[in-house]
């Protein structure tokens, strides 16, 4: 009887491939151009919702949790020297953020599992533990402000972003599988190729 293989393994297995290297590094890059451009949805009231978490949740789906959290890790500091370097020195807090959030979406979302539950499961992970949690102490610890003062409206802006931002993953992750499949070589690809030639 064999035993399942670890998620973690599976996932540390997918960097031996070719293709997993060459589209995290894509998905990264266009989480980077994303964040660097400022597109985002303008919801009601000074609500914002950016388009940078589908990459990531994307490498995490598609390569599992460890890939996710190098991935988080490359985003962050990559991102940090493209754009940020005139907001200040360098703060690790926020690629911890970065990781945990990679880990979450591989947790949820691997081996390219897409459900709307998962799709749920996984945002509230990242916006209980990434945004409000983790993101609201590194905001305290570099900011000076009180965490009392900073959780509240940072809770309320995140449980109000929850359910828009859950559709759009789950859509997002559902044409990212579909764009995945039709790649040249992948199973997929290669049993439509075989269907059409019948």
């Amino acid at each position: 009887m064999s035993k399942k293989e670890n998620i973690f393994v599976r996932s540390l297995n997918e960097l031996k491939s070719t293709r997993c290297l060459a589209l995290t590094a894509l998905l990264i890059a266009i989480n980077i151009a994303l964040d660097l451009l400022g597109l985002t949805i303008k919801l009601p009231p000074n609500l914002r919702i950016g388009f940078g978490f589908l990459c990531n949740a994307a490498v995490g789906m598609l390569f599992g949790p460890a890939v996710g959290m190098m991935a988080g890790v490359c985003t962050d500091v990559l991102g940090y020297f493209a754009g940020n370097l005139t907001m200040g020195a360098y703060f690790p807090g926020y690629t911890l953020t970065a990781i945990t959030a990679g880990l979450f979406w591989g947790l949820w979302l691997y081996p390219r599992k897409v459900a709307i539950w998962r799709a749920l499961g996984a945002k509230v992970c990242v916006n209980l533990f990434c945004n409000i949690g983790l993101n609201t102490l590194w905001l305290t610890l570099t900011g000076g402000e009180a965490m009392g003062v900073l959780l509240a409206p940072r809770a309320v802006k995140n449980l109000l972003l929850l359910p828009v931002e859950t559709v759009l993953l789950y859509f997002g992750m559902k044409l990212v599988l579909r764009l995945y499949h039709a790649l040249p070589g992948t199973v997929e690809a290669a049993r439509t190729a075989e269907k059409n030639t019948l």
